[in-house]
């Protein structure tokens, strides 16, 4: 009988009485008979070594290596630190019924991994499915993000500079110049960093920053000598200078019988846009006093509207002005008012050349303490609004704001190098908070007056490289003819508000490339908008990483209510995109609005309450925005403005917009007016002619018709040689829906809707009353 014969008469259990895990997953297999003999032989071989005499005896054999040795089955000797685990220890080791239940465990587990997985699988499937349309359901508003975060670092770091400069102001010593307003010592921190460096070009003129800082400190003096400031009382320089103009203190006010200026006191100034201007501005806030910027087209009942809403002490006007304002004269020295002019004047009034005291101060600086607010949230300034829906309202410019406005142009990407120029009126936001603030540091070319045909030969001359606009300046060149001096500049960015699309579009293609940011912001408001991805058409983004910034939201309005919508609990609803909504702004300490000077009530009408949550305020703009599918905002319409006909909205935007497509128009306004026996308002389009063209009524018709939906139709038509604007190019909607459409009463050419013949005829005296009579449709 061989030798295997003879082993497979051995009873299996002698054999294999011990199933080690570890031999199978060492050699991918179950140990058979010869396995346990070649672990037999190793274990003896183990043992004769270690009876040899090793240096150290192996530990003793723990218990259960005891019991299975007694049962006649060799150990495997394990190094030290390899010595099985607790849990191999503890493992059936044995071919019953409880090796098998393991067995049977270990399959349940495997099994049920296994359904486990196939249902995450199953699970996963639908969003694997999903994911594609998702990813181009987000793909139109993550495109933007880098844009979004880009712009988001570059407000962070423009706020911690600002803050920083705050923080610097305040820990400066008092009797010293940096410790005034904000405009204060940036003046001298800019004067002391780029003394050189030009800041201002108006014509043949030229201002270093070093100057600036020079001339408004004589302006401070003259108005400090006016105020009767006291500075022996804080001692130092001051008391110095006190004593040296103390004789001539009476002199500055004699003619006009006007008290001394109280700390705070208001000066309004009604000058062009000049350095004069700037001089005097800088002077009155390092003087500690509020300026009111007056526009310079208000004379008689409205200029002592704003004068007495803004509690005005002092007027600083221009020379020029004066033989404009002699009926109102008597009514301002009535007031008490202060009366100064910007220059020399021939004219027997008692009027004082300010501008001769100035030039007589010495330049020195003068004591920060004089500026500086007892809070951020103070009102420094007033600038009046524009007017179009009534009587201009002084809106309070709070110190925050004139800090804010130092970071805008860095917040649009210009930089210190830059050539700025400026063509707007200093009496307006835009012209004097953004285009002269918010640049300080750059260098500015000052227009007093816009002229389309001279503005890229001054951008040649001067090296401009960034044009501050207003949707009607683009306009403006864009109906120029072609000049050489057009496509040899170096303007690379254009920054404002109030561009229309049909506009932007032509600006680009003809003078660029250079980029295009449009903004939008109120001057009282307490949110602004920021298009920094050059989309066109839009006033800037909704998304969440800009909101973090500029928080704001659209909600829905009833244009028949004139109030916002409000659901069962009594709030306001979000809109939805494409959905025209009205523009709301939480009010919060980072976001205030401080309303106008005069009545409260004209503030309290700009505020909601309870618009998300009981207890909430947002400050109100006024304004309907549409946020499309992408994120961008885009204007759609005041809320005074759109009007509603056969029971429909209409966006007096968009169908000027519609309009303005004809080559033949250059200029389109228009708005609702009021038709005895028809509900609602009809719309009315006053017209401007691009020249050569004539007026084609059958071709404007057939536009209307296929471009419009008939309620958005015009049902009246009023030729122009030029629209009607306010001096800050916004257009008097108001003013023309009150005219009308009676032909007896305007001289302009009228024509009216006659959907019967599919044409505009003129309106006539007897069309006018078979309209009245009901006996024509519209």
């Amino acid at each position: 009988m061989s030798k295997s014969s003879q082993m497979l008469k051995v009873p299996l259990r002698r054999n294999l009485k011990l199933y080690d895990p570890g031999i199978e997953g060492r050699h991918g297999h179950r140990p058979g008979p010869r396995g346990v003999r070649a672990s037999s032989r190793e274990g003896a071989r183990s043992e004769r070594r270690g009876e040899a005499g090793s240096a150290a005896a192996p530990p003793p054999p723990s218990t259960p290596a005891l019991l299975l040795r007694g049962r006649g089955v060799c150990q495997r000797t394990r190094a030290p630190g390899k010595e099985r685990s607790q849990s191999q220890i503890e493992r059936p080791q044995f071919f019953g019924s409880e090796y098998q239940g393991w067995l049977r465990a270990a399959e349940t587990r495997r099994r049920r991994v296994v359904e486990e997985g196939t249902m995450a699988a199953l699970l996963l499937l639908p969003l694997l499915l999903l994911l594609p349309p998702l990813l181009l359901h987000l793909w139109p508003q993550w495109r933007w993000l880098a844009a979004d975060l880009a712009f988001l670092v570059r407000a962070t770091r423009c706020k911690r500079a600002l803050q920083a400069r705050a923080l610097a102001a305040a820990a400066a010593d008092p009797q010293g110049p940096d410790a005034g307003c904000s405009l204060a010592w940036r003046l001298v921190q800019l004067a002391r960093q780029r003394p050189t460096h030009t800041f201002l070009i108006h014509g043949t003129r030229r201002f270093s920053y070093a100057e600036a800082e020079r001339q408004s400190n004589r302006a401070a003096r003259v108005f400090l000598r006016a105020r009767g400031w006291e500075g022996g009382s804080r001692g130092g320089a001051g008391s110095a200078w006190e004593g040296e103009r103390a004789a001539g203190s009476g002199e500055a006010r004699e003619g006009d019988g006007a008290a001394p200026l109280a700390p705070g006191a208001t000066v309004a100034l009604l000058l062009p846009a000049c350095p004069e201007f700037l001089w005097l501005w800088f002077g009155l806030a390092k003087a500690g006093l509020l300026t009111a910027f007056v526009p310079t087209g208000l004379r008689r009942g409205p200029l002592l509207h704003c004068l007495r809403s803004c509690g005005a002490s002092a007027l600083v006007l221009a020379p020029e002005f004066l033989e404009s304002l002699e009926p109102d004269l008597p009514a301002l020295r009535a007031m008490g008012l202060h009366l100064w002019a910007a220059g020399p004047v021939n004219h027997p009034s008692g009027i004082s050349d300010l501008l001769a005291e100035v030039s007589a101060e010495v330049d020195g600086p003068v004591p920060g303490y004089l500026s500086a607010p007892q809070s951020i949230m103070d009102t420094c300034l007033y600038i009046f609004t524009s007017g179009t829906t009534g009587l201009p309202k002084a809106a309070r410019i709070s110190h925050l704001k004139v800090l804010q406005s130092q970071g805008f142009y860095q917040l649009c990407g210009a930089h210190q190098e830059d050539v700025i120029y400026l063509a707007l009126p200093l009496y307006h936001m835009a012209g004097s908070l953004l285009g002269i603030v918010g640049c300080l540091g750059a260098t500015v070319v000052l227009k007093s007056k816009f002229s389309a045909g001279q503005f890229w030969e001054d951008c040649q001359k001067h090296g401009v490289t960034v044009f501050q606009y207003i949707g009607e300046l683009c306009r403006y060149l864009v109906n120029q003819p072609p000049n050489q001096a057009e496509r040899e500049h170096k303007v690379r960015l254009a920054v404002g508000s109030g561009l229309r699309p049909d506009t932007w579009e032509r600006f680009v293609r003809r003078f660029g490339p250079l980029q295009v940011l449009e903004t939008y912001g109120l001057t009282e408001g307490n949110v602004a908008t920021f298009n920094y991805t050059g989309q066109q058409g839009a006033v800037g983004r909704a998304s969440w990483l800009y909101k973090h910034v500029f928080p704001f939201s659209l909600i829905r309005y009833d244009v028949t209510t004139g109030e916002p919508f409000r659901n069962t609990q009594g709030h306001c609803v979000a809109t939805s995109p494409g959905e025209p909504g009205l523009l709301v702004a939480p009010v919060s300490q980072q976001s205030p609005f401080l309303g106008y000077a005069g009545e409260p009530e004209l503030a309290q009408a700009k505020l909601l309450k309870d618009v998300f949550q009981p207890g909430d305020v947002f400050f109100n703009t006024g304004d309907l925005l549409v946020c499309d599918n992408q994120g961008f905002l885009h204007f759609h319409d005041r809320t005074g403005d759109t009007f509603r006909w056969k029971g429909e909205n209409v966006a007096t935007t968009e169908v000027a917009e519609a309009l303005e497509a004809l080559d033949f128009l250059q200029e389109v306004n228009v708005y609702g007016v009021t038709v005895p026996g028809h509900e609602g308002r009809a719309g009315m389009a006053a017209l401007v002619l691009r020249p050569p063209h004539s007026l084609d009524l059958v071709q404007l018709y057939a536009y209307v018709s296929e471009n419009l939906p008939p309620y958005a139709w015009p049902r009246f038509l009023r030729l122009q040689e030029s629209l009607a604007t306010t001096e800050t190019f916004k257009q008097q909607k108001v003013r023309m829906a009150k005219e009308g459409f009676d032909p007896s009463a305007l001289s302009d050419p009228l024509y009216i809707l006659d959907q019967a013949r599919g044409t505009y005829m003129p309106l006539t005296p007897a069309r006018y009353r078979a309209l009245l009579a009901g006996d024509l449709r519209i």
